[in-house]
């Protein structure tokens, strides 16, 4: 039987993090310098979660030195490291490569700086993370069908949305904004993101992230309004108790 997750997450809940930063992407890796997927992986991380750069490091070493031998195999209790381009054969000097990288970089500093575009597949939707959900959830190809508009599909989220992660969505929204990219990088990220519907046609896309921030913003549900009160239930001022 496979492991439960939270067994799993102990062995390899940061390797599959490294790993995942492939996607479509193949191990370009040497032992002179990390890949482009690496290079993501340390930004992103470095910036947003270092504590974890040791448990990736320790977990890839580990995974590399002790392969899953037949009974493991057998029972479905490892990881299953995807198809990254490498023959089955240097796996293994692959995960010690990107150990080695790892470790150099906490041990020399070496942090990548922040990108204003993510450059991976697996950036995108690591930065952007309830952005990837709002555009691969209520804009995929089925869209059309299910709503009148865009306009009527960012209501629905929002009407389904806990509050919360509706102000997460805005803020990342608006930090995708900010950082003043040319319109054909907003149409690459969005598209990265998840959008696979045309935008209105009076729309650029930073125009349409704008509008649909707005009226995300401008949502408040009718479970989350407070009453107002009644000025003939409040007590008067000129009396004591």
């Amino acid at each position: 039987m496979s492991m439960k997750p939270l067994e799993f997450d102990r062995h390899y809940g940061e390797l599959d993090q490294v790993i995942s930063a492939y996607a479509g992407l193949t191990a370009d890796d040497t032992p002179d310098r990390p890949g482009r997927a690496l290079t993501a992986y340390l930004r992103h991380t470095w910036h947003t979660r270092p504590w974890a750069l040791s448990v990736a490091e320790q977990q890839l070493r580990t995974y590399a030195r002790n392969p899953p031998g037949r009974l493991r195999l057998r029972l479905g209790e490892f990881y299953p490291v995807p198809d990254i381009g490498l023959p089955e054969a240097e796996i293994q000097q692959w995960l010690l490569v990107l150990a080695d990288h790892i470790r150099q970089s906490l041990e020399e500093g070496l942090v990548p700086p922040p990108a204003a575009l993510p450059e991976t597949h697996w950036e995108w939707h690591a930065r952007f993370p309830e952005l990837g959900q709002f555009l691969g959830g209520w804009f995929s190809q089925d869209m059309p069908a299910e709503f009148e508009d865009h306009e009527a599909a960012v209501g629905d989220y929002a009407d389904s949305a806990a509050p919360t992660l509706v102000a997460r969505l805005v803020g990342e929204m608006r930090e995708l904004l900010a950082l003043g990219l040319e319109e054909i990088d907003y149409a690459v990220g969005i598209a990265e993101l998840g959008m696979e519907v045309d935008l209105p046609a009076t729309y650029a896309p930073s125009a349409w992230l704008a509008v649909a921030a707005d009226q995300l913003a401008r949502f408040r549900p009718e479970y989350g309004q407070a009453a107002t009160p009644d000025p003939a239930d409040r007590p008067d001022p000129d009396v004591t108790a």
